[in-house]
């Protein structure tokens, strides 16, 4: 079991970390109603072909940072419920217990060193 002080420090990484996240989608994506962001298309009306094709390479480029944003996202999100519950530091694949200094450094991690390393490409 987790100290609380240490917990809470977690904690308050996590919150601090989402919340930066949270402001990077806003830079560039949009909210939805069910928690989803959905990247914004730069429509600047008037503009030659070379600037609108300019605007669809941004939108390209933007699709994969915003999914990698929201997975961080919903990882953080699974991490604070799993604080609430009770379960929080114990790996998914194999129910150890992470190491400290793994969350510390990646607090919404959901797996252990070994079974990241086992899933890892």
């Amino acid at each position: 079991m987790m100290e609380k002080n240490i917990l809470d420090k977690l904690k308050n990484q996590l919150e601090l970390s989402k919340k930066e996240t949270e402001k990077e989608l806003e830079r560039f994506a949009q909210k939805s109603t069910d928690n989803d962001w959905q990247t914004r298309y730069p429509n600047n009306p008037g503009e030659g072909l070379e600037e609108e094709a300019d605007e669809v390479e941004e939108y390209e480029n933007l699709l994969p940072v915003e999914y990698a944003l929201e997975t961080k996202l919903k990882d953080i999100g699974l991490a604070l419920e799993k604080m609430e519950k009770g379960t929080y530091g114990m790996c998914e694949n194999c129910d150890k217990e992470i190491l400290l200094d793994r969350l510390k450094i990646f607090p919404e991690a959901r797996t252990c060193n070994e079974c990241n390393k086992k899933i890892a490409p």
